[in-house]
């Protein structure tokens, strides 16, 4: 079960802030293109310079921790997923505050009050 932490740790990360598109509306999975834009430039900047670091040997990943299933040769495919549960839930979180607050959206009329 030991090669399942990472993924456990990545699952709890997104149910816990997953909830608050439901619950306060945030629309960050209906505006799936937004998102995907968001998460598209760090993705990529950030899996490269994992596999740089992971290469040359500025850090490493417990492989009992990982599934063993490895990207571009060097990567456990939870690095990857990490770089998208992480901004995800941070948007997620951003987006909760603005709801909350009533803070307007970029695409959004401003309302009169």
């Amino acid at each position: 079960m030991r090669q399942f932490t990472y993924l456990a740790v990545l699952a709890f990360i997104f149910l816990g802030s997953a909830w608050l598109e439901i619950a306060l509306r945030t629309r960050v999975f209906r505006r799936w293109k937004r998102l995907l834009l968001a998460l598209s430039v760090p993705v990529v900047i950030f899996v490269i310079w994992d596999m740089w670091a992971i290469a040359s040997g500025h850090w490493s990943i417990d492989p009992e921790s990982t599934i063993g299933v490895v990207l571009f040769g060097i990567l456990p495919v939870e690095e990857l997923i990490f770089f998208l549960v992480v901004p995800t839930a941070s948007i997620l979180s951003l987006e909760a505050v603005r709801a909350v607050k009533g803070w307007p959206l970029g695409d959004e009329e401003p309302s009169s009050s």
